[in-house]
Formats: structure tokens, sequence, C-alpha cells
């Protein structure tokens, strides 16, 4: 668990109580030993968290000083459990993971009622979907880290092609996903469908930020507007 992670839930396990919360018992839940939690304790503590208590007793929140709750209503609350439903379905392993651990947090300090309401939602994003992630978790990485990566690439009609790419960005148009690249063979940008590729490869090199051929170019040569204009 991450450092990050354990702060928060240690937060979250003080919220609301009445009485000390021992640190062993703290210790335990977080599988962590009883050194780590004073040590986080303090460093909340001096970071301004009104946490009070003594090793041996206890701790709480000091009355009066609650963190107050995420406000969300249940609509916002439902868009988020749906669009983590689809992330999960659609976009990689890795932005999953960090969708699912994203709605944990938000959940952890919701109210009982407005949790349950958005855990209810009925609309779903059943997996299986013809992309596997670690495609799009390789893809992903390389737009990331500007790595040009090497395409075996298959088009509509099977026809097969090697090319070296600048990955630019990842879009999903609901019944496939498409990469936005500039194409070195093609010296120009190219879409390419991730269920086609049938190998992608890390080069080892890294691409720069050329105005004439990086993301804001590709947006104009597509008709899309800036990026605040694509949510």
């Amino acid at each position: 668990m991450r450092r990050a992670d354990r702060l928060f839930l240690i937060i979250h396990s003080l919220r609301g109580r009445r009485s000390a919360l021992p640190a062993r018992q703290l210790a335990a839940s977080l599988a962590v030993s009883l050194r780590t939690i004073y040590r986080d304790i303090a460093d909340l503590q001096l970071s301004g968290v009104p946490i009070e208590g003594e090793a041996g007793v206890g701790y709480v929140l000091r009355k009066g000083s609650d963190i107050p709750p995420l406000m969300f209503d249940a609509r916002e609350l439902e868009a988020l459990v749906v669009g983590t439903r689809f992330v999960r379905a659609f976009a990689g392993t890795r932005l999953a993971e960090g969708a699912r651990s994203a709605l944990i947090k938000i959940e952890a300090v919701l109210p009982e009622e407005l949790r349950s309401r958005a855990q209810r939602s009925r609309i779903f994003a059943p997996g299986g979907w013809k992309t596997p992630a670690a495609m799009i978790d390789t893809l992903n990485d390389a737009i990331e880290h500007r790595h040009v990566i090497n395409l075996d690439y298959r088009d509509e009609s099977g026809d097969a092609s090697l090319r070296a790419v600048e990955p630019l960005c990842l879009a999903f148009w609901g019944n496939a996903w498409t990469l936005g690249a500039w194409c070195r063979l093609r010296a120009d940008f190219r879409n390419f469908r991730p269920d086609r590729i049938v190998a992608a490869t890390c080069s080892g090199e890294r691409f720069s930020d050329r105005p004439e051929r990086g993301f804001d170019a590709y947006l104009r040569s597509v008709g899309a507007g800036p990026v605040q204009d694509l949510g």
C-alpha cells in the first residue's frame, strides 16, 4: 500500500469517532507495524491534521474539527460509478486499477445513504472487449513517455505493413479505439486501430514535441478543437 493511501485511511478511520482508536488496532487493519502508525500520526499532526491522543491511549480527531465529507449529489456519484465501470472495461489494466482505487477512496468518505444509492446504478460496461488491455497499456505508456513505437499493422483488407510512429493520443469511439500518431513512413498523421496491431514494440527512441507534428497539429488535421472542447 502506498504511504499516501495509508495516511488517507488513517484519517478516514478517525472520522466521526467518539472514543480514541488504539494505534494497535490501526496497525492491524492496515497490516503495518506500530512504529509505522506512530510515525504516520506524527507526520499528519505536523502537517496540520487535528489529531489528538498518545501512544498507549489512542487517537481521535479534535472535536469540532472533523474533516468535511466530499460533497457530491446522487447524479454526480452515479456518473463517477458508471465512469469507473467504463474505464475498467475498456481503458486497459493501469487506468482500470487507478479508477478502482479512486472510487474506493471516494466511497470511503461518503454518507452511507449516498454510497448505497451510487452502487445501485443499473448502467454497466461488460468486459471482454476485443482490444486486449495489454495493448492499450502499451500504447498509453508510449504516449506518456513519448516513445517511438514500431507497429506490425494490418489494415481493413488485412494487408500488412511495418510502421514507426510517434504516438499522440488514444480515442474511444464506442465500438473501437484509435491511436492518433505521426507516421514516419507516410510523413503525415495517421489513425491506427489497436485491435489491428499484431505487435507494438518500443524502439528505444524518444521523440520531441514538434509544433508541426505534435498533438495540437494532429487535432487540427482531424478537424477537432482544443483539448478542453473534447470532453
